[in-house]
């Protein structure tokens, strides 16, 4: 059993070395020896010496500088599971990936994480590649699904939470980019299922946040893509079959169009044609560079998700603010299985700049005539006092401040 530990741990030591020269020979030789030592199904490796393996794989991406360098690393370690002949390595080989970072996650530090960040996303893209190898075989993908359940969803997995939401940024984005041509609805929904057995179960509402946000919502975001790709399949297959009838009219339309050039005795084409030739252009290539900016798109049946969602949020065991959010979710996607896109409400009635500007000018209006009429108020106020006192040099005083008061006003009402 020594000898056969040994190897992996002399090759740990040098994936592990402060030169890079060693770590990049030693890559190299570790490549050759899983492509050797896999070759029979009884000779493969056992979780132990691929754990060794990956802390060697681990520290040897740790001493890694310089973004390039470490991108190409990251690219060699993922690519390292093509190099194992039979799916149970390939899976194991995974979840030692898995479980080496759990181990390793709260001791990287900030300037390090990046990398780290890239070789989840590279080993999960180079997962599915295996998935997509196999045709997507129904067993394969439920042991992949039954290892992520396992490292990462279950509440006793202890997975750190940066790693968890890591993956579930990442998940949609690496299977679309690797499966999107070839994936069905059905097949989409086998593959988010984990994620929603875990947000019907879980207590941890940082994880069922990040679920909803990360799985559910990208899904809703995502539906005009995805109409939009699933119109472009049946259009193309439509145009396909109608192929040879377009021609024949094209070609009927240019020659007609010949004719009429040369009738007229001019070979220059309209301006107007021109402009709007390349308003067009401009149009297709803003349209095609937005759906670029998605990228791939998976297609799902929204019913089919809203009934999966249904029945795990009705069972019993389901907590109470898990089923309320996960109802409004189904809410919309049935929506969206009827042809109902979900808009954002903004209010009927949106002020501009000359309403609010004309709103200000009533406010002023209104409190000069309140403090005109407090004055003229006050005035009359002290001539009927002094009126009753018998003083009729003030009470003169007090008629010529009314006098100047409605003076004031009159002449405001002329100025406006």
């Amino acid at each position: 059993m020594a000898s056969l530990q040994e190897p992996e741990v002399l090759l740990a030591q040098r994936l592990a070395s402060n030169e890079k020269a060693i770590r990049s020979k030693a890559i190299k030789k570790l490549r050759k020896y899983i492509a050797v030592r896999s070759q029979n199904a009884s000779g493969g490796f056992t979780p132990d010496e691929l754990l060794k393996l990956w802390k060697g794989l681990f520290y040897c991406l740790w001493m890694q500088d310089k973004l390039l360098l470490q991108e190409e690393l990251s690219n060699q370690i993922s690519s390292l599971i093509h190099h194992f002949h039979h799916t149970d390595q390939q899976l194991l080989y995974m979840e030692s990936f898995l479980q080496t970072l759990k181990r390793e996650w709260t001791g990287i530090d900030r300037l390090r994480m990046d990398k780290f960040y890239q070789v989840v996303r590279f080993m999960f893209r180079q997962s599915f590649e295996v998935l997509r190898r196999q045709s997507w075989e129904n067993s394969v993908v439920a042991r992949f699904l039954q290892l992520l359940t396992s490292q990462l969803l279950q509440a006793d997995s202890g997975a750190p939470s940066g790693l968890q939401l890591h993956i579930l940024n990442l998940y949609l984005t690496e299977l679309a980019a690797v499966g999107a041509a070839e994936l069905t609805a059905d097949q989409n929904l086998t593959l988010i299922e984990p994620f929603c057995k875990a947000a019907a179960k879980t207590k941890n509402q940082m994880l069922f946040s990040a679920i909803c946000s990360s799985i559910f919502s990208t899904i809703i975001d995502q539906a005009p893509f995805a109409v939009e790709d699933l119109m472009k399949e049946v259009n193309g297959s439509d145009s396909g079959q109608a192929s040879e009838e377009e021609d024949g009219c094209e070609e009927e339309k240019t020659s007609s169009k010949a004719v009429c050039r040369r009738r007229s005795g001019g070979n220059k084409p309209n301006n107007d044609e021109e402009e709007e030739d390349d308003l067009s252009h401009l149009e297709d290539s803003d349209s095609d560079s937005a759906h670029e900016d998605v990228g791939p798109v998976l297609q799902f049946d929204f019913a089919a998700v809203a009934q999966k969602l249904l029945e795990l949020a009705s069972r019993s065991n389901t907590p109470g603010h898990n089923r309320k959010k996960l109802y409004k979710i189904i809410k919309v996607l049935r929506d969206l299985s009827e042809g109902v896109f979900p808009q954002d409400e903004y209010p009927e009635e949106v002020s501009t700049d000359e309403d609010d500007d004309m709103f200000g000018s009533r406010k002023r209006m209104k409190r000069s005539a309140r403090r005109e009429a407090e004055e003229e108020a006050s005035a009359t106020k002290k001539r009927k006092e002094m009126e009753e006192l018998g003083k009729p040099n003030n009470a003169d005083s007090v008629d010529g401040a009314v006098s100047n008061a409605k003076k004031k006003k009159q002449k405001k009402k002329k100025k406006k």
